[in-house]
């Protein structure tokens, strides 16, 4: 007897179910259902994929500039603070520094560079975009004054100063754009006083701060695609007043801060030179700025 051929249950489900969705057209070619939908292209990275070594990032001839008072030292220490320190991280790809600091009788030194790679997880946002949204922030935080003439990067003549704000006082709004209270000149930053302690400083914090005028903190032009420069005065008591200059500027997405610190030793010294630390800082910052270029 001749057997019929015989098709299990299954099989001849799954033949069936794989022959209707093997083709969706009436001409038989396989189609997408999410053909014709084009995909959003994902944002391109940053320009920057590594940062310099810090320390090794300022010359020996600037350091011999901005840290006087080394030039003094035996010459072991005087390698080894010439040489600088290392910031910790936990990723060199991202963020590095290096902190360079003198001690004299005459006064101290610091000297701070930081470097920051900024990355999108985001890919709808560019390591750019990220980068101006991080810069941002960092310039709105600095609460920069309303320029008086609505300028940026002021020229820096001599001339007589004017009586600085006080820290914390209505001072402008991000990316230097008017508050409707300009700002007289630097702000000055005080340690918190107690509700008892006197109004007026004691007679050996010496003569009173100013700041001549184009000194202010302001917007700068011609550094990276972003920066400004910040300047404050540090009164603490009876010691002797202690002033930073910060440059920050963007280019592309990396974020560099260059800050520089100098204290008299004596408290009934003059407050350090704010032309003079400011024309050193923004020079060191044009420096690193061609660390990026092309």
């Amino acid at each position: 007897m001749q057997r019929k051929a015989y098709v299990p249950g299954v099989a001849l489900l799954v033949v069936l179910v794989a022959g209707c969705s093997s083709g969706s057209g009436t001409d038989g070619t396989d189609t997408d259902s999410k053909a014709g939908v084009p995909k959003a292209a994902a944002a391109p990275p940053g320009r920057y994929r590594t940062l310099p070594e810090p320390c090794r990032a300022v010359n020996k001839g600037v350091l011999k500039d901005m840290l006087p008072g080394a030039a003094d030292l035996p010459d072991d220490q005087k390698a080894k603070a010439y040489a600088g320190a290392a910031e910790l991280t936990y990723d060199t790809d991202r963020r590095v520094g290096c902190r360079w600091k003198d001690e004299a009788p005459d006064g101290v030194h610091r000297l701070y560079v930081d470097f920051e790679r900024v990355v999108s997880y985001d890919p709808a946002v560019s390591d750019d975009d990220r980068a101006k949204a991080v810069y941002g922030k960092k310039e709105s935080a600095a609460k920069l004054p309303a320029p008086k003439d609505g300028g940026k990067d002021t020229p820096r003549p001599g001339g007589a100063g004017k009586s600085a704000t006080p820290h914390g006082s209505p001072s402008g709004t991000p990316s230097g754009k008017p508050s409707g209270t300009p700002s007289t000149g630097l702000r000055v930053q005080s340690q918190a006083a107690s509700p008892a302690a006197p109004t007026t400083p004691p007679a050996s914090s010496g003569p009173p701060a100013t700041t001549p005028d184009g000194l202010q903190p302001r917007i700068l032009t011609g550094l990276g695609d972003a920066a400004y420069l910040d300047d404050a005065l540090t009164a603490s008591g009876s010691a002797a007043q202690r002033r930073t200059v910060t440059v920050v500027f963007r280019t592309s997405n990396v974020i560099v801060t260059v800050e520089y610190t100098e204290q008299p030793g004596s408290p009934d010294a003059a407050a350090p030179d704010s032309q003079e630390l400011q024309e050193k800082t923004q020079a060191l910052a044009a420096k690193l700025a061609e660390l990026f270029g092309d």
